[in-house]
């Protein structure tokens, strides 16, 4: 089974919780959520931001459920409040 690097990228209040380089390996086809639940395990104090956060990779938003096929950066966004 081959192996993928996800990069990580965060922003907004989750840029303050986890560290500015961040990458894991996966085999492949694991979901983004086991990406977001690898990082709650390492950085707990995250929890919450990972629960709110939208997740994108390149300029496409992706759901929990989007299989990861290959390597790239999962790029988390915090959830903006206001208007």
């Amino acid at each position: 089974m081959q192996t993928i690097e996800i990069k990580i990228e965060a922003f907004g209040a989750i840029e303050r919780l986890l560290p500015k380089s961040l990458a894991f390996e996966f085999a492949e086809n694991h979901s983004v959520k086991d990406v977001l639940t690898r990082i709650v395990k390492l950085y707990p104090e995250a929890d919450q931001a990972m629960e709110k956060c939208a997740c994108a990779i390149g300029e496409d938003m992706v759901t929990r459920q989007t299989a990861l096929n290959r390597s790239c950066t999962l790029v988390l966004l915090s959830p903006v409040a206001g208007g």
